[in-house]
């Protein structure tokens, strides 16, 4: 990997972007693919991707290092591959992009109370700073610069699988601590997805006998293929690689950008005219970011 593309605060960064493109490819193909299906295809495109790279480093001392953390791997292979996409993809079945992405934005908040439930972490006064700095942003866009649009957000079904997918990406996030040592971060993600796809195959037999079924067009195949080849394959090889070297409290920060990301990508595709509320917000959340991310990890 060349070595600006090698920078972690890059590395997230992309992540991120790509997750927000996920998040309108999953919406946008609501009704043309069922949400475990789509998860399920998502996750063997990444997987082919995945193996070319992971087969020729696979040998005994990666098997042994399988074998002392296997319980991590089954673990974080069922939150990171076969939960979290799964969840929000039935989400965004019902819920309104407004709400999931406010929503999606609480990961950082959620991951940073696991740490310090679970690892004793603190946070410096700027990094703490910065995070509810960043999180304000986040408020100020999803809720248009307006109050009442704020406090009359109400929460659905699909709201409600947005939070579960909220908190697996968060367990997740800081379970990556635990992934056994020694292990090719190829040969991990690979394990992870196979891991995944063994929890996702009978959940997407359940959703097809329940009566549910892809409408096949060129549009829907481009975006799963998106969700596969960029969400999938480059996100996570992205993001673990993020969070390993700067750890997880400042690696789930960045999703914070994820609306910032909704809101560019809206003005590109649709057209949309951005307003003062999503360049202030989006100052803030860079503002917030920069704040927990200034000093070396």
């Amino acid at each position: 990997m060349p070595r600006l593309l090698s920078h972690p605060y890059l590395l997230l960064t992309l992540t991120v972007l790509f997750w927000s493109g996920n998040m309108v490819t999953g919406r946008g193909l609501r009704e043309d693919v069922p949400p475990i299906l789509l998860a399920l295809l998502r996750w063997l495109i990444a997987l082919a991707l995945t193996l070319p790279f992971a087969w020729p480093r696979f040998d005994r001392s990666q098997l042994a290092a399988m074998r002392r953390g296997w319980l991590a791997m089954v673990v974080l292979g069922l939150l990171g591959v076969g939960g979290f996409n799964t969840f929000a993809y039935l989400a965004l079945q019902q819920t309104t992009a407004t709400n999931a992405s406010l929503l999606n934005s609480f990961i950082p908040i959620v991951t940073i109370a696991l740490t310090w439930g679970f690892l004793g972490r603190r946070l410096r006064q700027p990094e703490a700073i910065g995070v509810f700095v960043s999180m304000a942003g986040v408020l100020l866009i999803v809720a248009h610069g307006s109050l009442d649009t704020l406090f009359g957000l109400r929460l659905n079904v699909g709201d409600l699988w947005m939070l579960v997918a909220v908190l697996t990406w968060a367990l997740y996030t800081v379970g990556l601590q635990y992934r056994p040592a020694g292990l090719d971060p190829m040969v991990m993600l690979a394990a992870f997805t196979l891991v995944g796809l063994v929890a996702l195959i009978p959940a997407a037999a359940v959703e097809f006998a329940a009566g549910a079924r892809m409408t096949v067009t060129t549009g829907s195949l481009l975006g799963v293929l998106y969700t596969g080849i960029f969400p999938g394959f480059l996100g996570y090889v992205f993001y673990n690689r993020g969070v390993a070297a700067v750890g997880a409290n400042r690696g789930s920060l960045f999703i914070h950008l994820m609306p910032a990301f909704g809101t560019g990508l809206a003005a590109l595709f649709l057209g949309e005219r951005p307003a003062w509320y999503h360049l202030v917000g989006i100052a803030m959340i860079f503002a917030g970011i920069f704040l927990n991310t200034r000093r070396s990890p």
